[in-house]
């Protein structure tokens, strides 16, 4: 992973909330708070929580008398994160770096965290944390997307970049989201970090589009994808995201579309 794969900046922030959480996040979102909420909590703590898609359907899922934590290491992401979810007594929002976390040891019963994992630098470094600021009967909720030809939208992105610049064909989909999902190797990073049970379930759902002019759009110009393309050629950004388009058009149809998408889904216990 580069360190650019990590930057939201800019108008990326605002496209990622209103184009990319609705087309593979909400899902999963829900998914996560129904998992949460089932083990009736009273202080949870979220990190990387980008722009609040599973701190909005936790904070829907829970009742009154709990406390949440929400953080991030992208303080632009959280800004968005913050004014979407208005004003709610039991949520505080805070800038903060997974692998090194400004709270106390045992001070929350649950850590969750969405999509983030893949994005850790050092990820037996930050399940460390989780365990050291969980209770000894917490529980470490997480996801991560399995790989990227069960994830077919990124996977028809990827591939037409590619041929848009065969030289030098943009690879973060592949390289970062879709990085991390060999179970054994999580496995054994939960393990080093101290983590005993591990429960690791496979999720598939699907992915929505009214146009596939909006999946390009999403993908290409509201994650750090958007980086990579003007990195190779500023000018051709919009270039790129038609080129998407017409591939997904022809593979999917030039109507609403839909496709396949794929997680794990990580239950670790001290």
């Amino acid at each position: 992973m580069s360190n650019a794969d990590k930057v939201f900046a800019g108008s990326v922030p605002g496209i990622y909330d209103t184009y990319f959480v609705p087309l593979i996040f909400s899902d999963y979102a829900d998914d996560m708070a129904r998992r949460v909420a089932a083990l009736s909590p009273s202080a949870v703590l979220e990190t990387a929580a980008g722009t609040g898609a599973v701190t909005r359907a936790i904070a829907a899922a829970l009742p009154h008398g709990f406390r949440y934590v929400a953080t991030d290491l992208n303080e632009p992401m959280l800004a968005i994160a913050a004014q979407r979810q208005g004003e709610d007594q039991r949520i505080s929002w805070r800038q903060a770096d997974a692998s090194a976390l400004p709270f106390d040891d045992a001070e929350f019963d649950t850590v969750c965290c969405q999509f983030g994992a893949m994005f850790f630098p050092d990820r037996v470094k930050a399940y460390a944390e989780a365990k050291r600021v969980l209770e000894p009967n917490g529980t470490f909720l997480f996801n991560v997307w399995d790989r990227i030809e069960e994830n077919v939208f990124a996977h028809d992105v990827t591939m037409a970049l590619g041929k848009l610049f065969p030289d030098d064909p943009p690879r973060f989909m592949a390289r970062t989201p879709h990085g991390y999902c060999d179970q054994a190797i999580i496995r054994a990073d939960l393990e080093r970090a101290g983590f005993g049970p591990v429960s690791i379930e496979i999720r598939p759902a699907l992915s929505r589009a009214p146009t596939p002019d909006l999946v390009a759009f999403a993908y290409c110009q509201g994650t750090p994808l958007r980086g990579e393309i003007e990195a190779r050629d500023a000018s051709k950004l919009q270039a790129a995201t038609d080129a998407v388009a017409e591939a997904i058009r022809k593979r999917h149809g030039s109507g609403p579309v839909e496709a396949k998408i794929q997680a794990l889904v990580i239950t670790a216990r001290p």
